[in-house]
């Protein structure tokens, strides 16, 4: 049999090799986009790598064929030169599934080469089967085993390198050799599989084509643009990475801020599984990020919010409403070791292709929480007792007037404080009285009720609010109070005995307001005070009438002082033994215009609690001072002046620079001025004995005034530089009809002699009374029997012509 030999044009078979190689590499490239492709992106790739590299293929197999010049003419069924592209992208499309798995074994590798050799083959089959000429073809079949064998051998080699070379990204030696090598053995098995064909003259014409492919522009045409499509999808991958290099830079940067974050950043997607745990959020829930990654969010939250939680989950992903997403929560976070904690979280959303996905910043606020609390305990609670303070009271009795202003019912405030407690802090030190105060704390704690408040407002007040109780409940719960105090305190191994005060309003009755409630529990309050402490009193409307009037003298004081409303009046002092004046006593009188005179019982209170008695007392130091050395001047015989120290004048002023400021401006020797003190003064200031002694340097006389009504120590007798005892008028006007009395009057005369003193009574008002004193031996005498208190006026009409010595009764 005669066969037709045929030959290749050699530039276009070259560009047949070229055009494979460059498809080789272009595939190559794209085979690196698999490896972080997820979900129908990687399937784009596997489809675009699938037809870059099977029309790279086909039109490596077309060129070759048009390559091939035979002495007759050829043509080409155009549908089936198209057609056969078909098994050529089918073979490499199962060519990128394969290498697209995490992992691929030696097994997949034989099976795919297998399938892809097949398909190639079936490309080449189908491609001659277009060709159409006057001639048969028979095929040598060793060259046909051949090219079915570098068939399955191209695509195993193809495979393993497309699989293998995924991680190498960019312009590298080694694609380039695994291209070449790949283009080669491609176009190897086609012109193998050519070489196979045996061609023999049929005599028959060729049935008219549907083009006429014997033409080398064609071929050229199609090798060009083959080229221009691949190095355009060569263009397309090298953008695409340079943009996924970019995004990956970006989400390096984006993923170094998540994990050098100290807050926790968790991310989940639409069923709360945990996709991503940075540092943060092993901190602070102590899950590893291999132990949270793929368990459910739950894993963070309490038992208690999980279902909660998981509903909030689901009917957003059903509504996409969002309720709390773009929000910042306080909530429970769950710790590995069960333990709950107080956390901080803003939650984000966003929407792909896979679904919802829920980003949470997370941050453990326990030490905020416990600073607020902190915060909170200064503003709210009182630092030693850690009751409410003030603030926290004033809220509460606001709360408890709204609430009762709604529903009709009555409360209680109870004001009380701890009576004589600055003796306790004087006498045993402040750490003794606040300890003190913790222990009375105590004792009201166990007499309150759960919704009761006991409050501690500063030093020892105290106020307690007791809701849904009225003025019967209220006494009962004050007695409670009182009883609890009847056990002693034990501090230092010794025992100390406090008794409280208690004052108490009721709402409504009086008052609908918090500062009125408070104003008349403390109006209460003082009412015990006055009628002797230890014990509780309801506010009446009469006290707020009083209370009136003591504001009123409160206020006018000062502006007496100022309007020369104050006088001086004078009472006298007389020897009993002999009946003559030795002295007079100082009294200062007020008579206020619209409210008329003014007992000195009721407006020294009030001075010395305003502080006003300090301007008081050197006013009638001053004018007792001018008044004895006119009285003088105008001849009456010397006469000592006694004057009334307050407490306050002695221990917040200087004494000693008041009394020489008042002896040089008057004029008046001191020797002729007396200085009253109290008990309570001179044991109340630590430095009162070095003050009386430098007074008595002076040349003053000092006496003690209201002997026997403080708290007496015969060791003060002792240690101060005193000169006269001065007998209470109580004891005075009662030593008549009271043998007690007359048995201290006697006691405290023959003390005061035995001590070197004189004594003087005061409140002698009949001819007994100055009896048994003179019987008693006791020395001055002052009081109505001899003279009221009189003014300058009068007292000098009276004493002024008289000589010392003459009798004035």
């Amino acid at each position: 049999m005669d066969f037709i030999f045929a030959s290749y044009e050699m530039p276009l078979a070259s560009l047949s090799i070229l055009v494979a190689i460059f498809s080789s590499f272009v595939a190559l490239d794209i085979s690196s986009r698999l490896e972080r492709a997820m979900g129908s992106l990687k399937q784009r790739w596997i489809l675009s790598g699938a037809i870059v590299m099977g029309l790279g293929i086909w039109a490596m197999h077309f060129i070759g064929m048009l390559a091939f010049r035979m002495p007759m003419d050829v043509s080409y069924h155009l549908p089936l030169v198209l057609f056969s592209v078909l098994p050529a992208v089918v073979s490499c499309w199962l060519a990128f599934s394969i290498i697209s798995r995490p992992a691929i074994s030696a097994k997949h590798l034989f099976f795919g080469a297998l399938m892809i050799g097949l398909g190639i083959l079936s490309m080449h089959i189908l491609g001659m089967e277009a060709v159409m000429m006057p001639a048969t073809v028979a095929h040598d079949a060793f060259l046909w085993t051949l090219a079915a064998v570098i068939a399955f051998t191209a695509s195993y080699v193809a495979l393993y390198l497309l699989f293998h070379l995924r991680k190498v990204h960019g312009f590298h030696w080694s694609k380039i050799a695994s291209a070449i090598v790949m283009g080669i053995a491609v176009s190897g098995m086609h012109y193998t599989g050519m070489a196979a064909m045996l061609f023999s003259p049929s005599g028959e014409a060729a049935h008219g084509g549907v083009f006429v492919a014997d033409d080398n522009m064609l071929a050229y045409r199609i090798g060009v643009g083959m080229l221009l499509i691949l190095g355009i999808a060569y263009q397309s991958v090298r953008s695409d990475k340079r943009i996924t290099a970019q995004t990956a830079a970006y989400e390096l940067k984006f993923q170094s801020v998540i994990e050098s974050a100290n807050d926790a950043i968790i991310v989940a997607n639409q069923n709360g599984t945990i996709i991503q745990w940075n540092r943060g959020a092993e901190s602070i829930f102590g899950h590893a990020k291999d132990e949270a990654l793929g368990q459910n969010l739950q894993l963070i939250v309490p038992e208690q919010h999980r279902e909660k939680h998981a509903a909030g989950m689901a009917r957003f992903a059903r509504t996409g409403v969002p309720s709390v997403i773009g929000k910042t929560l306080e909530l429970t976070g769950l710790h590995k070791d069960s333990s709950e904690f107080p956390v901080e979280m803003s939650l984000g959303t966003w929407r792909t292709e896979q679904g919802v996905f829920y980003s949470s910043i997370i941050r453990d606020i326990t030490e905020r929480k416990e600073t607020e609390e902190k915060i909170s305990s200064l503003a709210y609670l009182d630092p030693l007792t850690g009751l409410p303070n003030r603030r926290l009271f004033n809220e509460r009795l606001a709360s408890a007037l709204e609430s009762s202003a709604r529903t009709d019912e009555a409360f209680s405030l109870l004001y009380m404080d701890l009576d004589h407690f600055k003796m306790v802090n004087d006498t045993f030190g402040h750490s003794i009285g606040d300890a003190l105060l913790s222990e009375v704390t105590e004792r009201l704690k166990n007499q309150a009720m759960e919704n009761d408040t006991v409050s501690r407002l500063g030093g020892d007040e105290f106020t307690l609010l007791l809701p849904k109780s009225d003025a019967r409940k209220a006494a009962d719960f004050a007695q409670r109070v009182l009883d609890s105090f009847n056990e002693a305190f034990h501090f230092t191994g010794e025992e100390l005995f406090v008794t409280p005060s208690i004052g108490i309003s009721v709402y409504p009755t009086d008052g609908q307001d918090a500062d009125t409630l408070i104003k008349h529990a403390d109006l209460a309050l003082y009412r015990v005070k006055e009628q002797g402490k230890n014990n509780f009193q309801f506010f009446t409307p009469a006290m707020n009438e009083e209370y009136s009037r003591r504001s009123k003298i409160a206020i006018g004081l000062r502006k007496g002082l100022e309007r020369d409303e104050f006088t001086v009046h004078y009472q006298p002092q007389i020897d009993i033994p002999s009946g003559a004046i030795i002295g007079a006593e100082a009294l200062v009188r007020w008579t206020h215009p619209p409210m008329g005179p003014i007992s000195p019982a009721e407006f020294i209170p009030v001075a010395e609690e305003t502080g006003a008695i300090i301007a008081l007392g050197e006013f009638v130091l001053r004018e007792a001072c001018h008044q004895n050395k006119a009285w003088q001047d105008a001849g009456m015989p010397p006469l000592r002046m006694a004057i009334n120290i307050s407490a306050r004048q002695f221990a917040q002023t200087d004494i000693c620079g008041s009394v020489r400021s008042a002896l040089a401006d008057s004029g008046l020797d001191a020797k002729y001025l007396e200085l009253e003190l109290t008990e309570s003064i001179i044991q109340g200031t630590s430095d009162a004995v070095a003050t009386m002694q430098e007074l008595k340097d002076m040349g003053l006389h000092l006496s003690i005034d209201d002997f026997g009504t403080g708290y007496s120590s015969l060791s003060y007798l002792k240690l101060f530089p005193i000169d006269t005892l001065k007998i209470d008028q109580y004891f005075t006007r009662n030593l008549l009809v009271d043998t007690k009395d007359a048995a201290l009057v006697d006691t405290i005369i023959r003390l005061a002699h035995n001590l070197e003193l004189k004594v003087i009574a005061e409140g002698v008002e009949t001819a007994e009374q100055l009896e048994f004193l003179k019987a008693r031996r006791c020395d001055y005498a002052q009081g109505y029997l001899f003279n009221r208190p009189l003014s300058p006026e009068e007292f000098g009409r009276i004493y002024c012509p008289l000589q010392v010595g003459d009798v004035v009764y």
